[in-house]
């Protein structure tokens, strides 16, 4: 049972080789180790600082980047909607020039109809009376080639006429 218990001046040794073995760690080793646990105990909380910081950087960036993503699309749909406005608008006023132009293309064709038409009609009515002019002559030549004929007919249309 030696064995279990200890005897006193080891107790005694054991407990100055302790006690010289806390102070020499608590001079040397316990300041800078508390130091370094306390230095990364700081370096850690400003890491989550900074962490969230950045957290609410990237919120507010995202934030930022939808506004302007809005933005652009409002813009976008507008420049759209002003080029199908101006679409329109050149289609219809191309579309108007171009009734006008065949309006005026119409209205100059049925005039030149109309003129050679005229001019169709003065031709053909020429024609015609020179046709009949020689027609009549040749029938009043065979016909007045006797003077007796020649005097009824002039008889004839002097009753017609009347004097008014």
């Amino acid at each position: 049972m030696d064995l279990v218990t200890p005897n006193i001046g080891l107790v005694f040794w054991t407990t100055v080789c302790f006690a010289i073995l806390i102070f020499i760690l608590g001079k040397y080793a316990w300041k800078p180790i508390l130091a370094a646990i306390s230095e990364r105990e700081k370096s850690i909380e400003s890491a989550l600082s900074m962490a969230e910081a950045a957290k609410e950087e990237m919120a507010r960036l995202t934030s930022e980047n939808e506004e302007l993503l809005k933005q652009a699309r409002a813009e976008r749909d507008l420049i759209l909607k002003e080029a199908r406005k101006m679409k329109d608008q050149i289609v219809a006023e191309a579309k108007d020039s171009a009734q006008a132009e065949g309006a005026r293309m119409i209205e100059r064709a049925r005039i030149e109809i109309d003129n050679q038409k005229a001019i169709a009609m003065a031709d053909v009515k020429n024609q015609v009376a020179t046709l009949s002019l020689e027609i009549a002559e040749k029938v009043l030549r065979k016909q007045f080639e006797d003077q007796k004929k020649q005097d009824a007919l002039v008889a004839d249309l002097l009753k017609e006429v009347k004097l008014k």
